[in-house]
């Protein structure tokens, strides 16, 4: 199996000014993935990044090597055919720049060893030292590798197999690297081996880069998988907690002033952010009837479970008598102490049906609108800060005496679009322009409906709650 240093055809190197250009392309396709890759910002928390970073690390090293392959093909075979000497890679950027190809050829009838310049740098020994013969070589390779280059060796001096694969070396300064080793046995005029000759390539940093976008996409496919498993997780532990009525709910029965109520959740319009919304409408004990919506910083499971918490006190200590406005201070010593500490607006609504009246409170929350014979109006807010933001704070509580066919509109901030065309203030003005539809509407359920699609399904940035309860007979 002779070397291509014994061929008889001569060399037929390619037209100079198409390698030129190859190479200036490669050199500036390299030099523009480069700054992408010094652009792309990475921190310890993004997968994702860290997978774009480790691919241009990649492609970075492939153009390197691309760019050295145009130089060897530009300069054509080496002069003499005694030594392999490879033209040497263009140098990386930076200090740490490594010589990447070496040549050895280790004759077996003379025991002489000719390495390349490039070669020593590569395996960090000194040209005084001299080059390693083949029996010595191996002592430089990781234990489990020896073998391996053992069984190489044998092949390719017995058999005339050629070497191509890949070991790993630890050099005399500590530092491991990882060669690719290509070599064929070079025979003699009797077909007999005469020496072995060999190009070796450093490819430590290139299978660094594949290591590194492996385990970076490996990392983001997990976290898509916790992601998934959590939204999975929040939906189901929402539905589970959330009112399970649908369509209109009339209490209390048989009584005056019975409400007509409907309410829907409106997810965000990536419907992956599942926050800690809430709504809710009981009949209580005495006879009166709780009304309330909330909403949680943040998403996913921990603002749902959250959410989950505070519903669950809410709901018990309105069962137990306790008015609006002291039930929201023990919401806020509730959400102070919780494990994980969050910020929360809420407004908490009790009417009596009897005398038509009903009592609130709320904690940096929207305040309810009132419809009235086709005109809309905010409430007056009472005094309340956010859940969790001060220790000991206390909340104020208002009356509003309400009629025979008022529209009392509850909601979450996250109905209203973040957006530069609507402000906040734009979005109770729209919620507002809505009162000649909702004095002709025949059920809460109605009202509910023209203000999903006033606002639409996907408009907004966060999930959102709206709670209507029309005042009956």
């Amino acid at each position: 199996m002779p070397s291509h240093m014994f061929a008889d055809r001569p060399a037929q190197p390619p037209e100079p000014g198409s390698v030129d250009a190859l190479i200036s392309q490669t050199r500036r396709l390299r030099g523009e993935v480069d700054a992408v890759r010094r652009d792309t910002v990475v921190d310890d928390d993004d997968a994702q990044g860290r997978w774009q970073r480790a691919l241009c690390d990649l492609a970075v090293h492939h153009l390197d090597d691309l760019g050295e392959h145009l130089g060897q093909l530009k300069e054509g075979l080496p002069p003499a055919p005694e030594t392999i000497v490879l033209p040497q890679a263009a140098p990386e950027a930076g200090p740490d720049a490594q010589t990447r190809v070496g040549s050895a050829e280790w004759n077996l009838l003379t025991d002489e060893v000719s390495w390349s310049d490039e070669l020593f740098q590569i395996f960090g020994r000194s040209p005084e030292a001299g080059a390693l013969p083949l029996d010595e070589l191996g002592s430089t390779l990781f234990s489990e590798d020896q073998p391996l280059l053992t069984a190489w060796v044998t092949a390719c001096l017995v058999d005339g197999k050629a070497i191509d694969g890949e070991f790993r070396i630890v050099r005399a300064d500590g530092r491991v690297r990882t060669l690719h080793m290509r070599g064929e046995p070079v025979l003699d005029s009797d077909g007999c081996t005469a020496s072995m000759w060999a190009v070796l390539r450093d490819v430590s940093e290139l299978r660094r880069s594949q290591r590194a976008v492996r385990e970076s996409r490996d990392s983001l496919q997990r976290q898509r998988e916790i992601a998934q498993t959590e939204h999975r997780l929040a939906v189901e532990l929402q539905e589970a907690v959330l009112p399970p009525w649908r369509g209109s709910l009339r209490f209390p029965h048989g009584n005056a002033g019975t409400l007509d109520v409907a309410a829907h959740y409106l997810p965000s319009a990536t419907s992956a952010l599942i926050g800690g919304d809430w709504y809710d409408a009981l009949e209580l004990p005495d006879g009166r009837s709780l009304l309330t919506v909330g909403d949680l910083t943040g998403h996913g499971v921990t603002a749902t479970s959250g959410m989950a918490m505070m519903l669950g006190a809410l709901r018990g200590m309105a069962m137990a008598g306790i008015e609006p406005g002291p039930l929201m201070g023990w919401l806020n010593q509730l959400l102070e102490t919780s494990v994980q500490p969050a910020l929360g607006s809420a407004v908490c609504c009790r009417y009596d049906p009897a005398r038509r009246v009903l009592s609130w409170a709320q904690a940096g929350h929207p305040a309810p609108l009132l419809f009235r014979r086709a005109t809309g109006r905010s409430l007056q807010p009472p005094e309340g800060v956010l859940l969790g933001a001060t220790s000991g704070a206390s909340y104020g509580q208002a009356e509003e005496r309400l009629e025979e066919g008022d529209v009392l509109v509850l909601h979450t901030d996250g109905l209203t679009p973040r957006s530069i065309e609507f402000s906040r203030a734009d979005g109770t003005e729209r919620l507002l322009a809505l009162a000649p539809r909702f004095s002709a509407a025949r059920s809460a359920q109605d009202c509910v409906r023209m203000v999903i699609e006033e606002f639409g399904e996907s408009e907004r940035e966060d999930d959102a709650c709206v709670l209507v309860a029309r005042v009956g007979s």
